[in-house]
């Protein structure tokens, strides 16, 4: 993607570091500073030195007080006292909510009558009044424009405002003060405030600094807008913070002459990442928060011997869909299995194969037999087997064995 002056309109201010400057001056004290750090491991598996930016740290688990905060301290005695509305039910609403409530702004929030209850509950915790309407995100945001208008509120929108844009931009003036050398920045795109601003912020500071956006395969929005693409938006991601069918207009209008390259992350890619920053770093992010690492693992030649800093955007994760996640990646990494077996339906035949377990030092995590709904002969049977193994060898292993005993098995194969 070749680097063009960013068409911003005529009509629109020109937005630039200053505004970036000028948002950390205001937002300073009132938001975590958060810590950047070099990994070891994960440089080393990527062939680049990987600096972390802990986003998830932030008090309400995101970014996104940044912008809400800076675009608050902006408004009017006025404005402020009438209040502010938006429409989400994700990250920005805590972040609306908790630094509106703690600067005396009644802080609304519409969010899809299908919003998990627990979305909900976190943003009045924090002191947001929140209004179920619609059945869709489309109906929630259109109601909010419409409560804007009849009750004189201040509309605060997630990523598409130059003020918010220019708040979420002090994480790369943060960035770039702790670890100056840094050469490269991976920047999550949803709506594309954060990588607006990030990438605004960063190419004054350090003209030749490399920046890559990064969106989820299943919604490459960004994607099909800066590239002249059509290919499709919409499904079950992991990276729900991200996934917007309909990028920024103002920011897709500065990202245009901003990245260098926009990369699409595969859902498995997502969830690999989301591992192992558990498991290396001791750090739960949510799957945006996992989508800069995602796109370095995916595509190391893109990076390797390069100084790349990485945001982690967010860590609101449903600890059930973590523990999902997590059972996933030991399964792709061979460390869980599940093994269907063909076996005749007469005594001993479980145990025969009970003892190839032991042999090869498998543990039998659970085990099903099916004997009706098959397609085998009366006298057959399909057992599943799931185990736990020390590696893939290990488990192949197992596979090999089995099968040198006329055993008819094969792997359950994740999608």
């Amino acid at each position: 993607m070749t680097q063009t002056p960013s068409p911003v309109a005529a009509t629109e201010p020109a937005f630039s570091v200053a505004d970036v400057r000028a948002a950390a001056g205001r937002i300073s004290g009132h938001v975590v500073r958060t810590a950047i750090g070099y990994s070891k491991t994960l440089s080393g598996i990527c062939g680049a030195d990987v600096w972390l930016k802990f986003e998830n740290l932030q008090f309400t688990a995101s970014y996104k007080e940044r912008g809400a905060l800076n675009a608050l301290l902006l408004l009017s005695d006025e404005a402020r006292g009438r209040g502010v509305i938006a429409a989400s039910a994700g990250n920005h609403a805590q972040g609306l909510s908790y630094h509106g409530t703690r600067l005396g702004v009644p802080v609304t929030i519409v969010m899809p009558r299908t919003t998990p209850t627990v979305k909900v509950m976190q943003t009045e915790a924090v002191g947001g009044k929140v209004v179920l309407e619609g059945e869709s995100f489309d109906e929630a945001y259109a109601f909010a424009r419409s409560m804007e208008r009849q009750l004189g509120l201040t509309f605060v929108h997630p990523f598409d405002s130059p003020e918010v844009a220019a708040g979420q931009g002090t994480v790369a003036l943060e960035m770039l003060e702790a670890v100056p050398e840094l050469d490269m920045l991976v920047l999550p795109v949803g709506g594309g405030g954060l990588s607006a601003g990030m990438g605004t912020a960063a190419r004054a500071i350090k003209p030749d600094i490399g920046l890559i956006g990064v969106e989820a395969e299943l919604y490459p929005s960004m994607f099909n807008r800066l590239k002249g693409t059509a290919l499709p938006i919409g499904g079950d991601t992991l990276a729900e913070g991200i996934a917007v069918f309909s990028p920024g207009e103002f920011t897709a209008r500065v990202l245009a002459g901003l990245l260098d390259d926009l990369l699409l992350v595969s859902e498995a890619e997502l969830e690999h990442a989301l591992a192992l920053l558990l498991q290396i770093e001791k750090t739960v992010v949510e799957g945006a928060g996992a989508a800069g690492l995602a796109a370095v693992l995916a595509n190391r030649e893109r990076f390797v011997g390069r100084k790349v800093g990485i945001v982690l955007s967010g860590g609101n994760i449903d600890t059930r869909l973590l523990a999902n996640v997590l059972l996933r990646d030991l399964a792709r990494s061979g460390r869980l299995a599940r093994l269907r077996l063909t076996l005749q339906d007469r005594p001993g035949a479980l145990f025969k194969v009970m003892q190839e377990f032991n042999t090869h030092s498998i543990n039998i995590i659970e085990i099903w037999h099916q004997r009706i709904f098959t397609h085998l002969p009366a006298k057959g049977l399909i057992t599943d087997i799931e185990c736990e193994a020390r590696d893939r060898e290990q488990l192949d292993a197992l596979v090999a064995a089995l099968r040198a005993k006329g055993y008819d098995v094969s792997q359950v194969e994740l999608g």
